[in-house]
């Protein structure tokens, strides 16, 4: 027997509506967190379908640790201009602008990375399982390996989540699709920049 007071809770708990937090309940028979769980994986699905929407509102942050010996700029993009001034939204930017400055990240997203850079990497990568004497059979499988790391530590949607401390931490492209399913607004990051003192941009 699912009660209006188990409804209260659980959206006190994740602030979905009233009917998804009957339902999730209902189907989850009356366990909180499998219910909240399920809440969870039907945001994230909405939030799909929600990625293809125009976010031309948003924020530009701006960083600065280290007395001005590092700064990060990043430009995040909402739907519109009531999400972009919510205290959520904002405290979501500065977190990924630290991320920035923490992680130092090149690009945003895997896609953004130039096809010379990434055919240059698969080639050295390529060089060095050879010279490592791995058999030719899972040289492939171990250059891709090391390709996903190189994304994930210079592509901002590939990395592990700074204030995530657990080992499997979520990627930033997991933390913005659960912030789209809670702001219920397509977002995205569209570009950032950061500049520390004395440091030769490269890339």
């Amino acid at each position: 027997m699912i009660t209006a007071q188990m409804v209260k809770e659980l959206r006190e708990r994740t602030g979905a509506g009233y009917l998804d937090c009957r339902k999730a309940l209902a189907e989850t028979d009356g366990d909180f967190d499998k219910a909240a769980e399920r809440l969870r994986e039907w945001g994230i699905a909405a939030a799909g379908k929600k990625a293809g929407r125009a976010a031309d509102q948003g924020l530009v942050e701006a960083y600065i640790h280290g007395e001005g010996r590092l700064g990060v700029l990043i430009e995040v993009n909402c739907e519109t201009d009531f999400v972009a001034r919510t205290p959520e939204f904002r405290s979501f930017v500065h977190d990924l602008a630290m991320q920035v400055a923490a992680r130092k990240p090149l690009w945003v997203a895997k896609e953004d990375v130039p096809g010379e850079v990434v055919e240059r990497e698969r080639q050295v990568l390529l060089a060095q399982a050879r010279q490592e004497g791995k058999p030719e059979s899972v040289v492939g499988r171990i250059v891709e390996g090391r390709m996903a790391k190189f994304f994930s530590e210079s592509c901002l949607l590939e990395q592990a989540y700074i204030r995530d401390q657990e080992k499997d931490a979520r990627k930033i492209a997991d933390l913005i699709r659960e912030m789209i399913a809670r702001f219920g607004e397509n977002l995205r990051v569209k570009r950032f920049v950061r500049m520390e003192l004395g440091e030769k941009n490269d890339h």
